[in-house]
């Protein structure tokens, strides 16, 4: 049953508009907590490719699930649910309300909504994409996931081999599209969640993730990415701004045209991300140049609204 007490502010939206800037002025004006839904910044070995918040950002606002693994480490999206849930009911005890942020639209909705009921699939369905992977590349299993299931093509990481795995072992056990199991409806969750997107022009969001590459390179990326390189099989670094320069450490392509593809993934990577969140219901869209107390503002009136 919903606690109509207890909750959990949603930062979201698209790489580089400043969700983390303003999880921490909500955190700070709500005196609470930030638990972080980026998928990437989990890992303690990729600070500057996945935009982790600067130390003093993390001195202003106590954060979870920053850095709090490595690469080695299995970790999925249901540990992610089970742990998160598990630090909400605690951090609830303390704080009527809770910050979250991210961009991972997966994660969020497995804090918010759960995740969904997939029927139990034969192994061989994912030794045989697994194979096909090994010996057609990536870019097979992505062509037979349009066809399968347009809608979430459209929206997955289409350079994550996992995930590109899973969705089509499911289209194909089942006979039915993979972001038909999305639309269930999941458990009912002991918090409500108000959920606040920010958004910009597209020509301002692309700008924006130019200048965030630049400044990622000039803050060491190519030196974290070469000491990351022997182990680049890993799931975890099948990841944009990495892939693109171990790409260039095997002298596929050089630095330049490493550069230009990481931004033109990302540029790709955040279109996606609109692409989920706009089929999201009940997102309180703003403006990302929007003065945080104005934001606060809104979510004021409908936190202490009278029923």
């Amino acid at each position: 049953m919903t606690d109509p007490g207890k909750t959990l502010i949603s930062v979201v939206g698209p790489t580089a508009l400043g969700k983390t800037r303003l999880a921490i002025a909500l955190a700070r004006h709500y005196d609470t907590e930030i638990i972080s839904s980026d998928s990437r910044q989990f890992y303690r070995e990729m600070r500057i490719g996945t935009a982790v918040p600067s130390p003093e950002e993390l001195k202003a606002v106590r954060h979870h699930f920053i850095q709090q693994r490595s690469i080695f480490e299995p970790y999925t999206v249901g540990d992610f649910e089970r742990e998160a849930l598990e630090r909400l009911r605690e951090l609830f005890k303390k704080h009527p309300v809770v910050v979250m942020a991210g961009g991972s639209g997966l994660y969020i909705n497995a804090v918010t909504q759960g995740l969904d009921d997939f029927p139990k699939l034969s192994p061989n369905i994912r030794k045989v994409l697994k194979d096909r992977l090994e010996t057609e590349g990536i870019q097979a299993l992505q062509r037979q996931l349009e066809e399968l299931d347009p809608a979430h093509y459209a929206v997955i990481d289409l350079q994550n081999p996992q995930r590109l795995v899973r969705a089509l072992e499911v289209c194909i056990g089942t006979g039915q599209p993979y972001s038909s199991f999305l639309q269930r409806k999941g458990p009912e969750r002991p918090f409500r969640t108000l959920t606040v997107g920010l958004m910009a022009d597209r020509d301002v969001l692309y700008e924006r993730i130019n200048l965030r590459v630049d400044q990622m390179l000039s803050d060491g990326l190519l030196e974290e990415a070469r000491a990351l390189y022997p182990h680049r099989q890993l799931n975890a670094l099948q990841t944009v701004g990495y892939k693109e320069l171990f790409d260039y450490f095997d002298e596929k392509q050089d630095l330049e045209t490493a550069i230009s593809e990481i931004k033109k993934n990302t540029r790709r990577f955040a279109k996606r991300q609109l692409t989920w969140f706009r089929k999201q219901a009940g997102i309180l869209w703003v403006d990302y140049r929007e003065p945080p107390d104005a934001i606060i503002g809104k979510l004021d009136k409908i936190l202490y609204e009278k029923p």
